[in-house]
Order: structure tokens, then C-alpha cells, then sequence
């Protein structure tokens, strides 16, 4: 490993190499789903334009971290066990399920890196939008999911149940990485990392965004 920058905290290669990571298996999930769970040549494509974006973002990661003098490698690796454990548990059956995983699963997964990088400095607050910017895949999954769920009403409790499931693994997962990695789980509440008001603050944000997704796809939070 070269030496890195310094000045920067381990907080910061954390956060960037746990995106990078998520980015990297993003791409390679999305490719997969595109590939086996695809119904039309279109809606492949599709996804796969999605996947292909994910890995420019995967790229962008990498090389921030050479620039700042980090082993990509090394940053990413200690989020590689808990990243793919959440995609083995959490592995659509169909189309429409990895549709939803693409939108709401990985929208919690955004909403996390966000927070973290809200304490961060600029430059990284800046990069982790960049990174983060939707660029498509909502209006893609929203407008095929709610089409689905209105040719086949029975669609909304199954969908909304695996929505559930996807997003309880994620703050599963990421309790783990946060008890694991003290100063990424720091950067989530900034100094006040005790502050039960403040962690409180924090799960009522997630909660709003994962309420504002499950709305605009066409399902519910409840039942």
C-alpha cells in the first residue's frame, strides 16, 4: 500500500472503499440479473445501461483512492464479506423483484453512504453525490414495476414484503459494519456518535427516503 494523503482519516478510505465495493458488485449483479432475469432484449438492455454505469462509478472510486496514495484493494476489502453477504440474501427469484432490489435495495444502500458523507469534507461530500446520482434507474424500475403491479395486482403484497426483507438486511448488515468499523460508524452521527436524539435523527431520515421509494414504485411500507 502506498502511503496515503495526509490528513486523511480512516473514516474517509473507509466510506470510499465501502462504496466502491458496493459499485463494483452492482455492476456485476445488475449484468447478471440483465442477463438471466431480462423478459425482452429491450428491457436487457435496459439494465444493463444501468450496470455499465455503476461500473464508470466503480472506476471513478478507484482512482480517487490511488490519487489520495490508497490500495483500492485494501480499502474495499473489508466490506466484501458484509456487501455479499447482503446480495446472497437478498437474490431475486424474477424480473420484477431484481426491478425492485434496483431501486428501493440499493436506494437504502445510497442513503447510507450520503449520511456518512454529510460528515465528511467537501470534496468527498461532492464525489459521493456524483456517485450516487440516480441518472435513470428510478424512472426504468418505477415505470416496469408499477405497470406490473397494475396488469397484476396480486404483485403489490409480494413486492412490498421483499422490499421489507431487502432493506432489513441492509441495516443488518450495516450495524455489523458499523460496530466493526468505529470511525465509518462515527462519520454517520458526526461528534455526537452517543447522541441517542441524533442516531435517532438518522433512522427517521432513512426511514422517510426507504417510505418516499416504496411510494413512488407503486407499494407500501406497512402490512
Amino acid at each position: 500500500m502506498t502511503e496515503s494523503s495526509p490528513g486523511l482519516s480512516s473514516g474517509v478510505v473507509d466510506l470510499l472503499g465501502m462504496l466502491a465495493y458496493a459499485e463494483l458488485t452492482a455492476f456485476l449483479k445488475l449484468a447478471e440479473d440483465a442477463a438471466l432475469l431480462a423478459p425482452t432484449l429491450n428491457d436487457r438492455a435496459a439494465l444493463g445501461d444501468v450496470a455499465a454505469t455503476e461500473y464508470g462509478h466503480f472506476r471513478v472510486l478507484r482512482d480517487k483512492l490511488s490519487s489520495l496514495g490508497v490500495d483500492p484493494e485494501e480499502a474495499m476489502d473489508p466490506f466484501v464479506d458484509a456487501i455479499d453477504a447482503w446480495h446472497a440474501q437478498t437474490r431475486p427469484k424474477d424480473w420484477h423483484e431484481a426491478l425492485v432490489k434496483a431501486y428501493v435495495g440499493t436506494g437504502i444502500a445510497g442513503d447510507f453512504y450520503r449520511e456518512a458523507a454529510r460528515h465528511s469534507e467537501e470534496p468527498i461530500r461532492r464525489l459521493v453525490d456524483d456517485v450516487l446520482t440516480d441518472e435513470g434507474r428510478s424512472e426504468f424500475a418505477v415505470e416496469r414495476v408499477r405497470a406490473a403491479i397494475e396488469a397484476d395486482p396480486r404483485l403489490s403484497g409480494r413486492l412490498a414484503l421483499w422490499a421489507r426483507r431487502m432493506v432489513g438486511e441492509a441495516l443488518s448488515q450495516g450495524q455489523r459494519l458499523a460496530a466493526a468499523r468505529p470511525e465509518l460508524a462515527a462519520m454517520l452521527v458526526g461528534e455526537e456518535g452517543e447522541d441517542l436524539a441524533e442516531i435517532g435523527r438518522l433512522f427517521a431520515r432513512l426511514t422517510e427516503e426507504h417510505g418516499r421509494r416504496m411510494a413512488a414504485v407503486g407499494l407500501t411500507t406497512s402490512g
